[in-house]
């Protein structure tokens, strides 16, 4: 599935951080609704080459217990974590793992985000609110055992979230 935000293009997304946070209001309507435990949002972000680079094979290497419903996985443009919020929410998933291309900085222009967060709200869940994992795309295998084992401690833990973090 595609979704935008609600900045129109590359400009005001730089320009109105807030507009990359929401839902296109048109695309919203497209979404479906369902009982899921969990969601994935593959979004651009400030590095559209990360995504590109990563975002498959990130998605792939989250390794879910079999019994979880998995919504359909939502690629967003010209959008920012807290997105995930929105998606979520339109969705009916418990949590929503945003997976975001992070500001390109001199040493890595291929990092990619992996934000975790239970039950969001959209525009009243706080960045404090959600699990966080970045990945540089150097030293690629390692990240992705990494992020696996990292994955499994997120799931296992689930039944003692509620507040933030994983327990």
């Amino acid at each position: 599935m595609r979704v935008r935000s609600a900045a129109p293009d590359r400009l005001t997304y730089l320009q109105r951080p807030d507009l990359g946070r929401r839902l296109d209001p048109a695309d919203r309507a497209h979404l479906p609704v369902g009982e899921w435990d969990v969601v994935f949002v593959v979004a651009d972000g400030l590095s559209s080459r990360a995504v590109h680079e990563h975002g498959a094979a990130m998605v792939r290497a989250t390794l879910l217990p079999t019994a979880w419903r998995v919504g359909p996985v939502v690629l967003a443009e010209q959008a920012r974590v807290a997105l995930g919020d929105d998606v979520a929410s339109a969705m009916g998933a418990v949590m929503v793992v945003v997976f975001v291309g992070e500001r390109p900085g001199m040493s890595a222009a291929d990092s990619l985000g992996a934000y975790l967060t239970y039950r969001p709200v959209p525009g009243v869940t706080t960045d404090a609110s959600r699990n966080c994992l970045s990945i540089s795309g150097r030293r690629r295998g390692w990240r992705m055992r990494w992020l696996r084992g990292s994955w499994r401690g997120l799931w296992g833990g689930r039944g003692s979230w509620g507040l933030r973090g994983w327990g």
